[in-house]
């Protein structure tokens, strides 16, 4: 049983914040491509897949970081007590629970099209060495952004079999957002990843943090909104991005105290919220008008 806590410690699976924020963009891309006119079954079919997939890359993913991070993470409070860091978990161990999560991902990835499991599989590199980006630049968020948002561009491709310029700008707008949500969770550690040497937009924009998380959900809701009008939706579409476009700039950078930790934390989690009614109001308009 202590095997058990140690392994869920280490995947993260009692925070889900992570694997949802992996999710959504999946969600987004499938709804945006979908028929709903044609089997329905299928769909949520393919949304459980993409939800699947999700938990085990993520899984997979910290686990590649808690190995790659383990000298780092020693020497920051926050992440001190993490199972690899405090030695609990061995390096082997975790290899071999990052490739059986791999393995559980690949199962889940071989039920898409082919087009889809080679865009897929070509991420790979950049998803298991984006831990490593925070030690030479200070846009690590960016290659996270890139990382994490790729499932937007795999919903579609898995529904279209093929990408469009739609589900691009959606993509490079969900870019702007994780740049925005994962430096507000970067102020977290901020004191730390400073006196041990690593980077980060919350580093590089010390100082001036509202004014660069405005401009990136000024550019997200701007993409959406372009995309949404290339994918020629309903005038509702516009309408029902209010909710959505408050809870960025009226709750989210609100709330936000780059020095405080809870504060940091909580506006970050806020993003799930946010996920879910982008992907209603896609969902919505989709289905109604």
């Amino acid at each position: 049983m202590n095997q058990v806590k140690l392994f869920i410690d280490l995947i993260r699976l009692k925070k889900p914040i992570g694997y949802m924020l992996l999710f959504w963009p999946c969600a987004w891309g499938l709804t945006l491509a979908y028929d709903f006119s044609s089997d329905i079954k299928k769909y949520f079919f393919y949304l459980i897949l993409f939800f699947l997939g999700s938990v085990f890359m993520r899984s997979a993913g910290c686990i590649v970081n808690d190995i790659l991070d383990k000298e780092f993470d020693a020497k920051v409070i926050r992440t001190k007590d993490r199972p690899i860091a405090s030695g609990k978990v061995t390096v082997k161990l975790g290899i071999i629970y990052s490739i059986t999560l791999c393995f559980l991902a690949l199962l889940v990835l071989l039920n898409f099209n082919l087009f889809t499991i080679i865009l897929a599989l070509g991420s790979m590199p950049l998803a298991f060495t984006y831990p490593l980006m925070k030690r030479y630049t200070y846009w690590p968020q960016l290659f996270l952004g890139i990382t994490f948002n790729y499932g937007l561009i795999l919903g579609w491709t898995s529904v279209k079999g093929q990408i469009d310029i739609e589900p691009i700008l959606f993509y490079i707008g969900a870019i702007f957002w994780t740049l925005g949500y994962d430096t507000i969770y970067g102020y977290q550690d901020i004191k730390d990843d400073e006196i041990i040497g690593l980077k980060s937009t919350s580093i590089k924009f010390k100082g001036k943090a509202k004014k660069f998380l405005f401009i990136c959900y000024f550019c997200l809701t701007a993409l959406f909104l372009i995309g949404g009008y290339l994918m020629e939706f309903h005038y509702s579409y516009y309408l029902l991005s209010i909710l959505p476009i408050c809870h960025l700039f009226l709750y989210q950078i609100k709330i936000f105290e780059a020095k405080n930790p809870l504060s940091c934390l909580k506006a970050f989690k806020s993003n799930n919220f946010f996920g879910l009614l982008v992907f209603f109001k896609i969902l919505i308009i989709k289905n109604i008008f």
